[in-house]
């Protein structure tokens, strides 16, 4: 289940990105396919597992990946400030993983 969480995170950095460099109707339609694919994985496994920790671990892997993205591919701006919070983040994902107790398959 983890490993649709993780896709569904890509296909949020595609769309999250997209709403901001799309510039045609090929680019837009892209930009809608990866917001269906990416909430109805993430509708799906909600529906399997804790949804605070999957919407959580979710929108921290989008969010590191959209910041990651804009500063390698486009060229954004990079400071330590930036650094800091997100690191922040991938540690907070990382603990509220750490301490959901949930076997996969078992509802």
């Amino acid at each position: 289940m983890w490993l649709l969480v993780i896709i569904a995170a890509m296909f949020e950095i595609g769309w999250a990105t997209g709403l901001k460099y799309a510039d045609s109707w090929f680019e837009w339609s892209l930009t809608v396919i990866a917001i269906i694919v990416s909430f109805g994985l993430l509708v799906y496994v909600s529906t399997k597992m804790p949804a605070s920790t999957v919407y959580a671990v979710f929108v921290g892997i989008g969010a590191v990946g959209t910041v990651l993205v804009d500063i390698i591919v486009f060229g954004g701006a990079f400071n330590i400030g930036i650094i800091i919070f997100v690191a922040l983040l991938v540690f907070g994902v990382i603990g509220l993983k750490t301490v959901t107790d949930h076997e996969e398959g078992v509802k």
